[in-house]
């Protein structure tokens, strides 16, 4: 299968929305620190949420623009290991690889999640770990207001829905109806049935995958990703990362200018962190 043969996805963004935080699921499957073994000039690495986070990371589209630009129309590899995030920016990022000229083959090295697993889909060929998996879902907004409010949010979700049913369709030769109650099951495909049943072209050799990443944002975001497990409210995780670090970027400042920690942590999230922290090294 060629990429030109996929569908396009629609582009744009029909309603402003709050960023939500990735399914729990997702981040719990997430191992930050999965990465290529080797390094290729030609690569462009996916190994962050898609969009832009809560610390300003994240993979955006202008950036995959921007690398795809540089390569002058050279075969590209993509690796990835995502948890998804922002669904707009990752149709964006298919519909840059869809129309590149050059080959693109992906690689997904740990999870490509939600709105990774549709950027999954725009190679000429798709490889996937043993150990690794793809999700897919209906896409989510947080939204507010009365019914008519509401019932409108959820008419303009149905074609970005449906947009996304039809690429995981024409890539893996699955009837919509099937691939539609996977969507809705929130599934989760292993390396071996990702390539049974069409959404890969072949599984990737052990050598090619390296787990030992130990950077600083690999280690934060396993400790967001452990307090998220537990239930921990958002702000609460922002609060306690924040004092972790003793500030990052859009953290509050001091009076004289310095990045200052959070305040007012609750004990209970100290408490979830430690016991999350504890069941690790059972």
């Amino acid at each position: 299968m060629t990429i030109r043969s996929l569908p396009a996805a629609p582009e744009g963004r029909p309603f402003a929305r709050e960023k939500p935080d990735l399914p729990a699921s997702a981040l719990e499957r997430w191992n930050g620190g999965i990465r290529a073994a080797g390094s290729d000039d030609n690569s462009i690495s996916i190994f962050d949420v898609i969009g832009k986070d809560y610390w300003g990371d994240g993979v955006s589209a202008s950036r995959i623009a921007g690398a795809l630009r540089s390569m002058n129309g050279a075969d590209v590899t993509v690796n990835i290991n995502s948890p998804g995030g922002d669904m707009f920016e990752g149709l964006a990022i298919y519909n840059l690889l869809r129309d590149y000229e050059g080959k693109v083959t992906v690689k997904v090295l740990g999870l490509a999640a939600s709105a990774a697993s549709i950027i999954a889909m725009a190679g000429d060929e798709v490889q996937i770990g043993r150990g690794a998996f793809l999700m897919i879902h209906n896409c989510w907004v947080v939204a507010m207001g009365n019914r008519h409010d509401l019932e409108k949010v959820a008419t303009e979700m149905a074609p970005f829905d449906k947009a996304m049913a039809d690429i995981y369709s024409a890539r893996s030769g699955l009837k919509a109806a099937d691939i539609e109650s996977m969507m809705d099951g929130e599934t989760y495909i292993g390396g071996s049935e990702a390539v049974d049943k069409g959404f890969a072209d072949g599984l990737l050799s052990a050598d090619e995958i390296s787990t030992e990443d130990e950077s600083p944002a690999a280690a934060l975001r396993k400790l967001d990703a452990l307090l998220a497990k537990t239930n921990t409210p958002r702000a609460e995780r922002r609060k306690l990362i924040k004092a972790l670090t003793g500030g990052m970027p859009g953290a509050a400042t001091t009076t004289d200018g310095t990045p200052g920690a959070a305040d007012d942590i609750k004990p209970e999230t100290i408490s979830s962190l430690e016991n999350a922290l504890a069941a690790l090294v059972k």
